[in-house]
């Protein structure tokens, strides 16, 4: 019996050492994004990917987080779905951003003229 609890307790610490490693690793990925996002804010095409890099991230740290405590996986579903409405929407502010000034460069956008 004291095999079985030393046992469990090393499959517990075991789990609990892959929860960290893998958040550090999400929190990596997220401010990795965020630097990104903050190096690139010129161009809108660059903006997007890091912010689907940075829902990238979040999806995953989320779908582990729910997976390790067993619990339903339909915040998942919303948060996918609110993640693809925001990619939609981006696409097409930056389609009609190049088709009306011909580039995605957001200096060269004159808004006295809107």
């Amino acid at each position: 019996m004291n095999y079985y609890l030393k046992f469990t307790k090393f499959m517990f610490s075991f789990k609990l050492l892959k929860l960290m490693n893998l958040t550090i690793c999400y929190i990596i990925m997220f401010f990795s994004g965020m630097v990104s996002l903050c190096w690139n804010h010129k161009h809108i095409m660059m903006s997007l990917l890091s912010l689907e890099f940075i829902v990238l991230s979040l999806f995953c740290y989320f779908s582990f987080i729910l997976s390790f405590i067993m619990s339903d996986l339909y915040m998942l579903l919303i948060f996918l779905t609110f993640s693809v409405c925001e990619g939609v929407l981006g696409l097409t502010c930056l389609i009609t951003l190049i088709r009306f000034h011909g580039n995605d460069n957001l200096l060269s956008i004159n808004l006295s003229t809107c």
